[in-house]
This record gives structure tokens, sequence and C-alpha cells, in this order.
């Protein structure tokens, strides 16, 4: 390591300047999407509805026989799924029709192929 452009850290640690601009600047990076992100998917109702929007577009009507929630409480977890762009709704006639959204079967396969046994 190049001792001119090191950094000194508590005195025992050595880091080369590079490196500790780059960390400086991912420490600086706004994350706050990313974190709204994880705590929508660390609700497991929400993460049951991706699952079974995957299998096929489903009418609030059948999520709420399935779940035994009241509407306006499927409604607020379905506002923030749509929210983070993980599911897309839709007019059917009298039905409101919600679906997983490109982004949302991405990130559902990428989190399968990563957790597969």
């Amino acid at each position: 390591m190049d001792d001119e452009n090191a950094i000194e850290v508590f005195g025992l640690y050595t880091l080369p300047e590079s490196v500790f601009d780059e960390v400086h600047t991912v420490m600086s990076e706004d994350v706050s999407e990313l974190t709204t992100l994880f705590k929508v998917l660390a609700d497991p109702l929400r993460l049951h509805i991706l699952k079974v929007l995957e299998v096929h577009e489903l009418c609030v009507c059948v999520l709420i026989t399935m779940t035994d929630y009241k509407y306006s409480a499927l409604s607020y977890h379905l506002k923030m799924l749509k929210d983070a762009n993980l599911v897309g709704s839709r007019r059917d006639k009298n039905f409101q029709m919600y679906f997983l959204t490109d982004f949302g079967r991405l990130l559902l396969r990428s989190i399968k192929k990563e957790f597969q046994s």
C-alpha cells in the first residue's frame, strides 16, 4: 500500500485514500427508497399478496376472502405495494384487478433464487 495516499483510521488501520473517498460517497447516498422497499417487504401479509399475485392477477374481493382482512386493511397494504411499484391495478368492469409489475416479478424471482434450498 502506498503510504502517501493512505488514510490512517484510529491510528491502527490504514486505507487507500481512494477507497476511503468511495466509502464516504456510498455512506452519503440517499437510501430512503431502498429503506421503504425493505419496510414494504417486511410485512408477511404483503409478501403473501405478492406471492399470490405471482400465480394470477386477482380481484381484491378474492384477497378479502382468502385473508379475512377487511377491505380497508387490504387497501392499505395494496397501496403500499403499488407505491413501491411492486403491484399494479386495473379496472375490469366492476372489479379492481391487481397484478405484479415487471419489477415485482423480477424481485420475487430474485428472492426465490437466493433463498432456494
